[in-house]
């Protein structure tokens, strides 16, 4: 598992190359998200939900998958178990990278 910028991030992003998720728990997404980017939370992840799994069904493995959190640790857990099942990922950190950058946030969902 690799880390990247939040300017790659945009890049990839705008071009399709890699979907970003945030996999912070309902409570901090209030907070506001990474625009475009798809949320489900880590406890969700961790109970191998339905949603996750069809996340996951519908993300081919040669498409970067780049997570983020509150401040890099989940993220990087999360990353290190897709890496491990032959998923491209990276590790943003946290969303506070995202908002020290500059770069467009949403409210949450």
């Amino acid at each position: 598992m690799q880390s990247i910028t939040p300017l790659e991030t945009q890049g990839l992003m705008k071009n399709d190359f890699a979907v970003v998720l945030d996999v912070r728990e309902e409570s901090e997404v209030k907070e506001g998200m990474i625009q475009g980017a798809q949320w489900m939370a880590k406890s969700k992840i961790d109970a191998n939900a339905p949603e996750w799994k069809a996340f996951l069904d519908k993300h081919p493995k040669d498409k970067e998958i780049i997570l983020y959190c509150r401040s890099g640790h989940r993220s990087g857990i999360v990353a290190d178990a897709l890496a491990e099942k032959g998923y491209k990922v990276s590790n943003l950190g946290g969303f506070n990278t995202w908002q020290a950058a500059g770069l467009p946030t949403v409210k949450s969902p």
